[in-house]
């Protein structure tokens, strides 16, 4: 069993930055793959970036560019940096464990607005 945590969401004004964390209960390096997921109103969930025990890391198109992900497998943690926000970032962020199956934290809500 995988317990997730997100912290960092929140408001954010447009070409801002955000850090989102993902606090993981188990040793990160024992989980295959860690992504970040959002959900917009109306939208289904969609991948934004993931990255792998190996430290690959592969982004959505509207990612790519103005997001990074990184492990931090001291504090068993995965941080999402985007930077250049928009208003279509806003959305419901989910942090995403695969190890044997398929775990989700519940989500935490980033609107980007002025």
């Amino acid at each position: 069993q995988v317990q997730l945590v997100e912290s960092g969401g929140g408001l954010v004004q447009p070409r801002g930055s955000l850090r989102l964390s993902c606090a993981a209960s188990v040793l990160i390096f024992s989980i295959n793959t860690m992504g970040w997921y959002r959900q917009a109103p109306g939208k289904q969930r969609e991948l934004v970036a993931q990255i792998t025990s190996g430290g690959i890391a592969n982004y959505a198109d509207s990612a790519k560019g103005r997001c990074t992900i990184s492990r931090d497998n001291a504090k068993n943690t995965v941080i999402l940096q985007m930077n250049s926000v928009k208003p279509e970032d806003t959305a419901v962020y989910y942090c995403q464990a695969s190890r044997f199956t398929i775990y989700w934290g519940q989500g935490t809500q980033v609107t980007v607005s002025s």
